[in-house]
């Protein structure tokens, strides 16, 4: 997978690095002179250019990309690149870092953000689910599809904790991607069984009523029936 990045700050660095462990061909592009630090990352390719410059960003070959991220601190320029990577280059996805919480609003498809991602909303995410055993909290987003990932920890006076996943009925548009136990995330099957403090991450649809999930998951109650 080819992936071009915009910003070759710590953040985008960081993301470089990652993608070339797992075998990504990885750009990264900066107008600033002073962000070429090629000895860090020394299998990306470099282009000192700005991303929200046509002839910059065919001179990369954008059109060839997998993937773009807009991993820059300016959101006006994470979007512009998203904007032009989508409806010039025709990328497939693009993924764009949201710096101010305010802006979050316009990292949608009307920009052709495909993900956004806000790290001061998973920092707070962090926070609430490090503290709040038994709530459920989002992580972030999907922008394309409105779906949500959420997290909860399961509390020992859960009603399903015991419960097999086979017995569980979930709420419509709800699916349960992921239990992580004991630090090891495990594939859930339907003959699993929930346990006190398992890490659930589950997909919710636009459509779905996470109120009825957190009834579901969260209050004392008798065990769930059979069927």
């Amino acid at each position: 997978m080819r992936v071009v990045i915009a910003g070759a700050g710590s953040v985008g660095r960081s993301i470089a690095r990652e993608l070339l462990s797992h075998d990504h061909e990885v750009t990264l592009i900066d107008k600033n002179a002073s962000a070429m630090r090629v000895s860090q990352v020394p299998e990306a390719e470099w282009v000192l250019a700005d991303a929200c410059e046509l002839p910059a960003l065919e001179a990369s070959e954008l059109e060839q990309a997998d993937v773009v991220v807009g991993a820059t601190g300016d959101d006006k320029v994470n979007l512009v690149f998203s904007l032009l990577g989508k409806t010039e280059f025709g990328v497939p996805r693009t993924v764009a870092r949201v710096n101010n919480p305010k802006n979050e609003w316009m990292f949608d498809q009307s920009w052709g953000v495909d993900v956004a991602v806000s790290t001061p909303r998973i920092m707070t995410a962090m926070v609430e689910e490090a503290v709040a055993v038994g709530d459920l909290v989002r992580i972030f987003s999907f922008r394309q599809s409105r779906a949500d990932l959420l997290e909860l920890t399961l509390p020992a006076d859960s009603r399903v904790a015991g419960t097999r996943l086979g017995r569980v009925v979930w709420p419509a548009d709800v699916t349960l991607a992921t239990i992580v136990r004991d630090g090891r995330p495990l594939v859930p099957s339907q003959d699993d069984t929930l346990e006190a403090g398992d890490e659930l991450l589950l997909v919710a649809g636009a459509e779905a009523d996470t109120d009825a999930l957190q009834e579901l998951l969260v209050p004392k109650g008798e065990a769930v029936p059979e069927g």
